[in-house]
């Protein structure tokens, strides 16, 4: 099984969107639909503090009928961040997403952001782990 080092490897896109906790929910929403993706690290300096997706942002502002002008990210992100190393394996990453209801998990290693998985990451591994091991059998068989 695959794990977070090879997963970050093999992604197109390692670019880490990163915003600060006094930005606006306007400017991160404007940020994530301009980069196309879901979720923010929220970061002091390179210290991780928190994450905000999109669900944050329904559940947190739309519902709550706060304006994303004056709310700030600090005000609706998710502070209790989950974390995974480089060493994590990508069953252990589906198992945490699956169980916390999760879409993105960021990568720390020595408490710095080194990369951000998605749940389309890990199902991209997970393919392409067992096409590998369909590719294997069937030479097995073959020869």
């Amino acid at each position: 099984m695959s794990n977070v080092a090879q997963v970050i490897q093999d992604k197109v896109e390692r670019t880490i969107f990163t915003i600060s906790p006094e930005s606006t929910v306007l400017e991160a929403i404007s940020l994530m639909a301009d980069k196309g993706i879901g979720a923010l690290v929220v970061t002091v300096e390179d210290k991780v503090v928190g994450i905000l997706s999109e669900r944050d942002y329904t559940r947190k502002v739309i519902l709550m009928e706060r304006t994303s002008k004056e709310t700030t990210v600090s005000e609706i992100m998710t502070s209790k961040v989950l974390t995974v190393t480089k060493s994590t394996t990508v069953e252990d990453c589906l198992s945490l997403m699956t169980d916390r209801h999760l879409r993105h998990l960021p990568v720390l290693e020595n408490e710095k952001l080194i990369g951000l998985i998605s749940i389309g990451d890990l199902v991209k591994a997970v393919m392409d782990d067992q096409r590998k091991l369909i590719d294997q059998l069937q030479q097995y068989i073959a020869s």
